[in-house]
């Protein structure tokens, strides 16, 4: 049996969730951040959540980007799901649990009070989640950077100059590591992220041969680097795809990034792209596709400013 890697702080699971603007991410799953609102039971789906009298349904629709997580409810009721799928895992209907989250490196010092008083704003959930009902007692939580928390785990392993590069759905977070310690007046957050190359191959398809690009289509291939589809199509959204990468390394430049003198990571979804369709020195840059290091480097981070608190 394979098994579940889990933080724990006194009686309290400690659980990150990811809040990001393609997918909310766990230690365990992930989930498209997709959600309707509705007053009515779904006739179809199962995957939903009733909250305050409504129904939410995850993966369904498109969620627009919204810079305050917290105008609406709709990250609450996802936190509540991703709470739930944990649990499940951990064999678990209730429990204490300490959130563990983040924001964009450069919104973090404004949002994170706001962020947890949104997310704390029940100290007790009840709710049902594809069938099971689920109690939770919330004992707190922990707002961090993202970017950073990401290789918090293995800072050690970051000599000399590092440049971290996130690139998410909607942001990219650039930070400068010094033999494992983070440059805080050396990071910036942009809105530049995968979503931007996917509106770039839109774009592209559809100036030069008038067809709309289904959005499956260009999703798959942001995931994979390649797409099952035929000329002029693949040729067309590989050229949208590296100009958008040629766009990301401008602006590393412009951050002073020099390949001869520190070392080049990417995380986040974005980086399946960038290296796919990027120009870069093979042996001086690194890519982590697993999309839930956020999450896990959340509850480790959360962790362990909690064990130095003792």
């Amino acid at each position: 049996m394979k098994k579940i890697t889990e933080y724990r702080f006194g009686d309290s699971l400690i659980i990150g969730v990811d809040h990001g603007y393609g997918n909310v991410k766990t230690r365990h799953t992930v989930t498209r951040m997709d959600v309707i609102k509705q007053d009515k039971k779904p006739a179809f789906s199962s995957n939903y959540t009733p909250y305050d009298g409504s129904y939410f349904i995850i993966g369904e629709g498109h969620k627009g980007f919204i810079s305050d997580k917290q105008e609406d409810m709709d990250n609450y009721v996802l936190t509540l799901m991703a709470i739930a799928k944990e649990l499940k895992i951990c064999n678990l209907a209730s429990a204490k649990v300490h959130l563990a989250v983040g924001l964009p490196l450069k919104w973090v010092q404004a949002q994170r009070e706001d962020f947890k008083r949104y997310l704390m704003q029940n100290r007790t959930a009840g709710f049902r989640y594809k069938g099971i009902d689920y109690s939770v007692e919330f004992t707190g939580c922990t707002v961090m950077p993202q970017c950073y928390s990401a290789v918090a785990e293995n800072l050690r392993n970051y000599n000399g100059m590092n440049l971290l590069v996130d690139i998410g759905n909607c942001t990219m977070n650039v930070m400068y590591l010094n033999n494992g310690r983070a440059m805080e007046s050396r990071a910036w957050t942009e809105r530049f992220g995968v979503s931007q190359c996917a509106l770039k191959i839109r774009n592209r398809v559809l100036d030069e041969t008038g067809t709309k690009m289904p959005d499956e289509v260009v999703e798959n291939f942001l995931k994979t680097g390649d797409a099952d589809v035929a000329e002029p199509y693949a040729g067309l959204m590989k050229k949208a795809a590296a100009e958008y990468v040629a766009e990301i390394f401008q602006k590393l430049k412009d951050y002073d990034y020099n390949e001869k003198l520190m070392k080049l990571h990417f995380i986040g979804g974005g980086a399946r792209i960038v290296e796919s369709v990027g120009v870069y020195d093979g042996e001086r840059t690194s890519f982590d596709h697993d999309i839930k290091a956020t999450a896990k480097g959340y509850e480790y981070f959360c962790y362990m400013k909690m064990k130095h608190r003792k």
